[in-house]
């Protein structure tokens, strides 16, 4: 009798006595339960086969998971890299970063695009001067100080473009007329401009000057070491006016303006000088500006803002391209 006969002998026993009297009634049947497979029994002379062996659990560290390569979207640029900046701060109120500053959403776009700002005693932690594509030189030279003449000598060295950015590194405006005798220094009371102990590319000198102008020569100095042919040519006729300028020394006062533009007849009264002039030493007489030689430090800012004193005039007929392509730079093209 086999094992499944066995199974129905049990759950339908066949002797099991039925009674006569009993109602007949609905039988039920109980499903059969699910009978277990038997297992296999090996033929006589053969060797069983082994059952496989469990497999350890594996350890979090053993997994390895494979990395999905990072996609990178690159921007699209004019040119290919950036420049480098760099703010060095010599002896000056710090107005001229404040004006830096004062460009907002410009200067994100230019730090975003076009340049990184790799030295900045307020912005950027670094201690000493790095290599540079641009220096942007703010305040005169504390001569009484020699790591102050150190660093201007090391920016020299490590800068590809050093522009003198504000009249005190121009032309010393009115750190001319420091004697000392301050409250934490008292021993530092001379000072000069920086074009007396380096030589100096661009000047862009005012007090301070505007937010637009230094970044109009951000962008050129970006064009000017990495744009095409033709940027490079829009660049530096665009620069060549400030660099005219930063031959021409680092003296100039109100003469300057009343011998080169109003003994010229260039003077059209627009009243520039009198608003850049840090002691007010001139004012609108009768429509023309009128210098008070008394009050005159010899700053040089009157003369450096006038647009007819060092102005060159043989680029006049590209300022229209030179805006577009500074336009451009900054996402302005398809407002």
């Amino acid at each position: 009798m086999g094992l499944l006969s066995d199974l129905m002998e049990k759950i339908f026993p066949k002797n099991k006595p039925v009674d006569p009297k009993a109602a007949p009634g609905p039988v039920t049947v109980p499903e059969p339960a699910a009978v277990p497979k038997p297992a296999a029994v090996p033929e006589p002379g053969t060797v069983p086969e082994s059952r496989p062996e469990a497999k350890p659990a594996v350890k979090p560290g053993d997994v390895k998971v494979e990395k999905k390569p990072e996609i990178i979207e690159t921007e699209e640029k004019p040119v290919a890299e950036k420049i480098t900046i760099g703010h060095v701060h010599m002896s000056g109120c710090t107005g001229c970063l404040v004006s830096l500053a004062d460009n907002y959403e410009g200067l994100f776009t230019l730090l975003d695009n076009y340049a990184d700002l790799n030295y900045c005693l307020t912005l950027a932690d670094v201690r000493d001067i790095p290599k540079m594509d641009v220096a942007l030189v703010e305040g005169s030279v504390c001569i009484n100080d020699p790591h102050s003449v150190a660093d201007i000598k090391k920016t020299r060295e490590n800068a590809t473009i050093v522009v003198a950015l504000g009249s005190c590194a121009a032309y010393g405006n009115i750190t001319r007329f420091s004697r000392g005798g301050q409250w934490n220094q008292p021993q530092h009371e001379s000072y000069l401009p920086i074009g007396d102990l380096i030589d100096v590319d661009v000047y862009l000198p005012a007090c301070p000057p505007s937010p637009e102008s230094i970044k109009n020569v951000a962008v050129m100095a970006y064009l000017l070491l990495r744009g095409t042919d033709e940027q490079k040519e829009l660049a530096a006729a665009y620069l060549k006016p400030l660099m005219d300028l930063a031959k021409r020394g680092t003296e100039a006062c109100g003469c300057d303006l009343m011998f080169d533009v109003i003994n010229q007849g260039l003077c059209m009264g627009c009243g520039t000088c009198v608003a850049t002039c840090p002691v007010r030493a001139i004012t609108m007489v009768y429509g023309k500006p009128n210098i008070d030689s008394d009050l005159c430090i010899k700053c040089g800012a009157c003369y450096a803002q006038c647009p007819r004193s060092f102005f060159n005039f043989d680029v006049m007929n590209q300022f229209e391209a030179i805006g577009e392509a500074i336009d451009a730079a900054m996402g302005k093209g398809d407002e």
